[in-house]
């Protein structure tokens, strides 16, 4: 009992002075820089990893990304809070992906020093939790969500930042997102709910469904990153009895991400750096979600063009055209995956 009211307390105080709070003109980016380390890359992440071990965030999985002719270093953390849990239990399952919080440990600049950055979590708040009626306190929640991950990273030699990071966008500009610019005809001017595509439904609950599925993306074998072929998971979480959230990746979708963020890019970038799309990497892994809605369990995935203007709009238009179909080669590897094992 003591230890559930010190929780409560602990969780009140950070929901209270949380920094969550933005003017309606503010530019609020989809990724925030946390931390600069004076570490070497793996001194940083072995910090991290002790941090977690007393940290009440949870870990779910780690994944170290392939990058370019290993030109950088990158580690993406998936991370939940029980406290923010707690906050959207009585939201709609849809929502979830607002709840996996990722971390990402990576090197850039002439130095390749080691910074930490996250995907903010008040962003996708304001995306995934737009139309609740618990919208004020949700996006509280998640500003509390943000601050137990800048205080876990303290634990790093180094410097804590507090930058918003590109795309920067405006709050109502989340709340209706359904894509960017000229873009949105891409995106097919779908919100989030509209951009969850359905890969199968099943009469089964969505546990055996998620079984399925994992057997079906264990059955593939990943490609190089050539191809977009296989995918293999990054995270497995049941965040509720109606709702389980895989996160995937490969070799591809690591690749082109980082590529065409990179291409037309010109701060930070060098000889010794050439890659600065590094900092994009918390945008990983792309999400499965099984879903339990009445009768049917339902398994979707997002449309990428609408996650990609999500994550990587400040590739530029260009960018966007001169790749239109990645993400539907993307999308179209995790459907034929999945629905291979049906």
């Amino acid at each position: 009992m003591k230890a559930r009211i010190l929780m409560a307390v602990v969780t009140i105080t950070a929901l209270l002075s949380a920094p969550f709070s933005f003017a309606a003109d503010d530019e609020i980016g989809i990724f925030e820089a946390v931390y600069a380390s004076n570490a070497s890359f793996d001194d940083t992440a072995a910090a991290l990893d002790a941090a977690l071990q007393g940290s009440g965030l949870l870990l779910h999985g780690t994944h170290d990304v392939r990058l370019p002719d290993d030109r950088h270093r990158a580690r993406v953390y998936v991370l939940t809070s029980p406290a923010y849990a707690d906050a959207a239990k009585n939201e709609s399952p849809r929502t979830v992906s607002a709840q996996v919080l990722r971390v990402a440990v990576y090197t850039t600049g002439e130095d390749q020093k080691t910074f930490v950055n996250m995907a903010n979590p008040v962003a996708h708040a304001m995306v995934f939790y737009a139309g609740s009626g618990n919208y004020d306190a949700l996006v509280a929640a998640a500003g509390a969500a943000a601050g137990e991950i800048r205080d876990l990273v303290t634990a790093i030699p180094g410097a804590a930042m507090s930058e918003q990071q590109a795309p920067l966008r405006k709050e109502k500009h989340y709340n209706k997102f359904n894509g960017d610019g000229p873009a949105r005809m891409m995106a097919k001017f779908r919100n989030f709910e509209e951009s969850q595509l359905d890969i199968l439904e099943e009469a089964a609950d969505v546990d055996a469904v998620v079984e399925k599925v994992r057997a079906a993306i264990a059955a593939r074998a990943v490609s190089d990153a050539a191809d977009t072929t296989g995918w293999e998971e990054v995270a497995v979480i049941k965040l509720r009895d109606d709702v389980t959230y895989i996160g995937v990746t490969n070799p591809y979708i690591e690749d082109r991400m980082v590529q065409i963020n990179s291409r037309f890019r010109k701060d930070g970038k060098s000889d010794n750096s050439p890659f600065p799309g590094v900092d994009h990497v918390a945008a990983l892994p792309t999400e499965i979600l099984v879903v339990r809605e009445g009768s049917v369990t339902r398994v979707l995935h997002y449309g990428q063009m609408w996650r990609m203007q999500l994550y990587f709009w400040d590739s530029g238009y260009r960018a966007f055209t001169a790749n239109v179909g990645v993400p539907s080669a993307i999308a179209n590897s995790i459907e034929e995956t999945i629905s291979a094992g049906d």
